[in-house]
Parts: structure tokens; C-alpha cells; sequence
């Protein structure tokens, strides 16, 4: 899949990344990639980090340590927590939405392939 299609989801997968281990921004958009979002928009990922935030899901440190520039480092607060389990449900739902239509798609292209496609096979040019 695009990043596009799973721009929507990069709440949820970015408050369960910082719930496993908190992290600074480049470091989060390797973790993402590594999920299978391997052309997420490292700018959309920021936004997204920014408005969890704001929204106090998540709060950050600068981390001046160590070689190199001075870097952002997002932790989860126990509204993030909250609102991580809030989505688990919410992906639950759509996990079982998405398999009765993989499911639905896989019984119709099997129909289709042994030529019972039903009613609707004899409208086809």
C-alpha cells in the first residue's frame, strides 16, 4: 500500500510505536516504514506528531546528548495510552470489515473463475 491510503492510520501507529519505545521523529518513520509504510511523507509524519501533542497524546524532550544535532524525543502520556486503546478497538472493527470483504472478494472471483458469476454473467459483452 501508499502512504496515502494509510495516512489516516498513522495515529494509531505512531502512538503504539512511541507506546513500545519512546522515540525521536527520523527514528519513528524508520519504525513506520519497517510496519510496511515504506512511502510515508516524513512531513505528514511530523504534522501528525505535532497534533498528538497538541492534543496532549503525546509530549517531547529535546535530547541534546550525544554526537549530531539536538532532537525531539516523543513519549506517551496516559492520555496517548487512552487513546491507543481507543483505536486497538477502533482497528478491531475494521480488521473484521476488511476480512468479510477479502473474504466476499475472494468467494466472487472464485465464482467467476468456475463460471457461476450468476445472474448477472449473461449482461457481459
Amino acid at each position: 500500500m501508499h502512504g496515502r491510503e494509510l495516512r489516516g492510520l498513522l495515529h494509531p501507529f505512531l502512538l503504539l510505536l512511541v507506546f513500545e519505545r519512546p522515540g525521536h521523529g527520523y527514528d519513528l518513520i524508520d519504525r513506520l516504514r519497517a510496519l510496511g509504510l515504506a512511502d510515508v511523507e516524513p512531513g505528514h509524519v511530523y504534522r501528525v506528531l505535532r497534533g498528538l501533542e497538541r492534543d496532549r497524546s503525546l509530549v517531547s524532550v529535546w535530547e541534546t546528548a550525544g554526537a549530531g544535532p539536538a532532537r525531539r524525543c516523543y513519549r506517551l502520556t496516559a492520555k496517548g495510552r487512552d487513546d491507543l486503546r481507543s483505536w486497538t478497538v477502533q482497528l478491531a472493527q475494521l480488521d473484521q470489515v476488511i476480512g468479510a470483504c477479502l473474504r466476499r472478494s475472494a468467494g466472487a472471483f472464485q465464482r467467476a473463475h468456475s463460471g457461476g458469476a450468476g445472474r448477472y454473467a449473461a449482461a457481459r459483452p
